[in-house]
């Protein structure tokens, strides 16, 4: 909501520039000029941002009666680059988990949380949604629910099950050990903004920065790739249903999997 409102208060400001204040006065080419002043001023994904909140608006002012027919009917969205998302080397991650080393139930959830995510590619929410049912530390599997609500198996390595053994035995003396969250922290179950500053936090004192889930679930992808895994076992893996994901992922490393695939057939050396 508060997009959409920042939108169509930015229209209403270029606009009025305009001496253009009444709804059904509004033309294509007015807001095609504030597209393009948008553009020269914010990022692409910004402007992008905007002319679906401003699609929105229209759409509603038509559906109001307002006007007849939306200025937006004709117009084609702003082109917005893709941004690789930059991956984690396992320099930094093993920075990250250096921050971990103390024996606080923070430490402990922070490292189980960091491996979890390095180790399987799992999405932030999946992670936030686990229950203390969803882990089979024997088996070293991680259970979650993804994107409609399909169910997936998540395995993951001897080092990462020990660092959630060794957390669990911290979680049950806590003071919401009763709940079916697996992740807790002071106030209660661990959300979205308590991950985001774990992360941050952890990544500020590890000197690489702010970290995001993300990041983990893209560097998963890549050295997956890298080691030789399948592309069919990686969309498994990670949940994807359409190939389309896998141009998306690790793209930021793409060109250096290239690299060195062309290395290891050295095509030239046949000759």
């Amino acid at each position: 909501m508060q997009t959409y409102g920042e939108a169509v208060d930015q229209l209403i400001a270029h606009l009025a520039r305009r001496r253009v204040v009444q709804a059904d006065r509004i033309q294509t080419e007015h807001v095609e000029t504030f597209m393009e002043d948008l553009l020269t001023t914010r990022s692409p994904a910004t402007a992008s941002n905007r002319y679906r909140a401003l699609q929105q608006f229209f759409a509603w002012l038509v559906d109001e009666e307002v006007i007849a027919v939306s200025p937006m009917a004709k117009m084609k969205p702003p082109s917005v680059p893709e941004q690789p998302v930059p991956i984690l080397g396992d320099d930094e991650v093993r920075a990250l988990l250096a921050t971990c080393s103390g024996k606080s139930l923070e430490d402990r959830r922070d490292e189980a949380i960091i491996r979890l995510l390095y180790d399987t590619g799992m999405r932030r929410a999946e992670l936030l949604g686990m229950t203390v049912g969803d882990l089979d530390l024997d088996g070293q599997i991680a259970f979650v629910t993804g994107k409609g609500r399909r169910h997936r198996a998540c395995p993951f390595g001897a080092k990462t099950a020990r660092a959630l053994d060794r957390y669990q035995r911290l979680r049950d003396r806590h003071r919401y050990a009763d709940g079916e969250a697996l992740w807790v922290q002071r106030r209660g179950r661990l959300n979205e903004s308590g991950i985001a500053t774990l992360l941050r936090r952890r990544g500020e004192r590890a000197g690489i920065g702010a970290v995001h889930p993300h990041q983990f679930r893209h560097g998963f992808a890549h050295a997956f790739l890298s080691a030789g895994g399948q592309e069919q076992d990686l969309m498994r893996l990670v949940g994807w249903r359409g190939r389309d994901m896998l141009a998306r992922y690790g793209a930021v490393a793409a060109d250096e999997r290239a690299k060195e695939a062309a290395r290891r057939l050295s095509l030239g050396d046949r000759l």
